[in-house]
């Protein structure tokens, strides 16, 4: 069973590393190292977009292996364990932001050159602004999901 735990955690600790890296050191830097908003927004978009499909991948690795760790040791796969129920709901929180939040800023961000040279009143920017917004929540949400879906996992695993 030791190699289903690596699948386990190796699947959380890319996916909640990804995050990390992604909201505090390849966004930031992004926007302060390009010469201009609409650049680091487009390699911003691009790196979340890779990120998610990363995060996808992540976390089907991350239940096939639980759910095989768990109907192994414990004779059931335990479908609706918290830590399975947690990966499920961040799996859909990166797939609604994959799928329909990115899509709505990518179109808007077609429609405007540079949105730091738009007034802050203007409706595709106020339309913008409150997607990254949510995408900005649903990213958090995700991380913060996945920080207990770890302490769950790391838990599980000590009483054993």
């Amino acid at each position: 069973m030791p190699f289903l735990r690596f699948l386990m955690l190796l699947s959380l600790v890319v996916w909640i590393g990804g995050l990390v890296f992604f909201a505090f050191v390849l966004a930031p830097t992004a926007f302060q190292v390009l010469p201009n908003t609409h650049l680091a927004g487009n390699v911003v978009g691009r790196a979340l977009g890779k990120l998610h499909w990363l995060a996808v991948f992540s976390g089907i690795v991350f239940l096939i292996s639980s759910l095989l760790y768990n109907r192994v040791t414990q004779g059931s796969p335990h479908l609706f364990a918290g830590r399975h129920v947690l990966i499920v709901v961040m799996l859909a929180l990166t797939l609604f932001s994959q799928y329909w939040i990115i899509p709505h800023m990518d179109t808007l961000r077609a429609t405007v050159s540079d949105f730091a040279a738009v007034p802050l009143n203007d409706p595709a920017r106020v339309q913008f602004d409150t997607l990254h917004a949510w995408s900005t929540r649903v990213e958090g949400a995700v991380l913060v999901l996945g920080l207990v879906a770890v302490y769950l996992t790391a838990s599980a695993f000590g009483k054993r």
